[in-house]
């Protein structure tokens, strides 16, 4: 049942939605709301890497919203997700983060009602009772006793379940702009490489949002401006996707003749040639994708982003934690076919982002300066004005805030409950 007590088309939005209510960081009671209308509705969330589970009755868990799940893989090698929830007396019954059932059973420590990796009860201990005393009644079946499992679909070696019954297919939601977009990185059988976990105390749209602004990039992140990473005069542009416009893809690459004047004359913090690396191997690009971007940065609603980062490859899972927390994961992986060298260049740049990255860590610090300073007063708005009135993709410049005009426009529709077709 959705908290009625706040309305999201009650606050005051600009009707081309270059104007923000700060409210939707702070107020408790739209957090509550996401999790019902966005999270366990009409969405399909990222859950896991496919080669995150190896092996039959390998599984992992993690959270769709704030719900706990668990991701399995069967002996038929499918998929499945089920909430973390015994059918019993609702406790938890994968507590480990990852793991494999040697014997395909998954069993809550609490009565030890066991499940199989599909979420099927197979198992009740004294459920006959004992010397005809106690027990269930009669007509207790198992079968009766599910946990509580979700839609599950794959798509290129990953992982994707919603708790909608019926609704579109994941392809659907994702949209061809998007399917696309992902293809290009999610080319060929993937290798799971390693995971950083980071907490942020910002509201989880603040990083959204965060990887969905090209403006930013240049000016906060010192990295990116002066070793020729990332800078609004490359190439590149935006593109929104997905039936609501709130997925986005955002490149960039290198161009011949760049104009960095901007840069040159030495007023933005960020560009700053007396800055040297003592060792530039981590700036060592082997080339592989096409078309060449130097940043793909795929943001998939509600909870995803997938990156590519010269050879970094990686799945960026955003995972809130209240109304001001959340934590953020970085799925590193390879391809199957990686030589050792690409391996090694993976790895060696991994160290560009995640918590302590050369580009990211600056990320969640910039989250938590907007949350401190709007959580007092919420009842003032961001301005999002940049680029063309009125569009959404800007696949020319990087100079642009219409993805987040696109993203806002399509949260007021899942948020103001108005009817949708997904």
């Amino acid at each position: 049942m959705v908290d009625q007590t706040s309305n999201i088309n009650d606050l005051e939005w600009a009707k081309d939605y270059t104007k923000v209510p700060f409210r939707v960081y702070t107020d408790e009671t739209f957090y509550r709301q996401e999790q019902e209308l966005i999270f366990r509705g009409k969405t399909w969330s990222f859950v896991a890497l496919e080669a995150e589970l190896p092996e039959a009755f390998s599984y992992k868990s993690t959270f769709i919203g704030d719900v706990p799940v668990v991701v399995t893989r069967d002996a038929n090698d499918d998929f499945h997700v089920w909430v973390n929830r015994c059918s019993h007396r609702g406790a938890e019954i994968c507590r480990s983060r990852h793991g494999k059932s040697e014997d395909g059973a998954f069993t809550c420590v609490y009565h030890q009602w066991t499940f199989d990796a599909s979420g099927e009860c197979k198992g009740v201990p004294f459920r006959k009772g004992h010397q005809g005393k106690g027990g269930y009644q009669k007509d207790f079946k198992t079968s009766d006793h599910p946990l509580q499992r979700l839609r599950v679909e794959t798509f290129a070696g990953l992982v994707f379940a919603s708790f909608v019954e019926q609704g579109s297919s994941l392809s659907e939601f994702l949209g061809p702009e998007m399917v696309q977009g992902m293809k290009r990185v999610l080319c060929k059988p993937l290798v799971y490489l390693g995971v950083t976990r980071q907490y942020v105390n910002a509201n989880w749209k603040l990083y959204t949002e965060n990887t969905k602004d090209p403006y930013h990039a240049s000016l906060l992140h010192l990295f990116h401006a002066t070793f020729g990473v990332y800078r609004s005069t490359m190439g590149g542009g935006c593109l929104v996707g997905g039936p609501h416009g709130m997925h986005s893809l955002l490149s960039a690459y290198t161009i011949e003749n760049e104009d960095k004047a901007e840069y040159e004359k030495g007023d933005l913090r960020s560009y700053d040639t007396g800055v040297s690396l003592a060792d530039t191997s981590v700036l060592k690009v082997i080339p592989e994708l096409e078309p060449v971007f130097t940043n793909h940065i795929q943001s998939i609603f509600p909870s995803m982003i997938l990156q590519q980062i010269h050879n970094t490859l990686a799945v960026r899972q955003i995972l809130p934690k209240g109304v001001d927390k959340f934590e953020l994961i970085f799925h590193f992986f390879g391809y199957q076919d990686d030589t050792p060298e690409m391996q090694a260049a993976r790895i060696r740049q991994m160290n560009l982002v995640g918590p302590a990255g050369y580009i990211s860590m600056e990320d969640g610090e910039a989250t938590e300066l907007v949350q401190n300073a709007i959580t007092g007063d919420p009842d003032h708005h961001s301005f999002m004005g940049m680029g063309k009135p009125g569009c959404d993709s800007e696949e020319d410049t990087l100079l642009t805030e219409a993805l987040l005009r696109s993203y806002w426009r399509g949260y007021r529709q899942f948020m103001g409950r108005d009817e949708m077709k997904v």
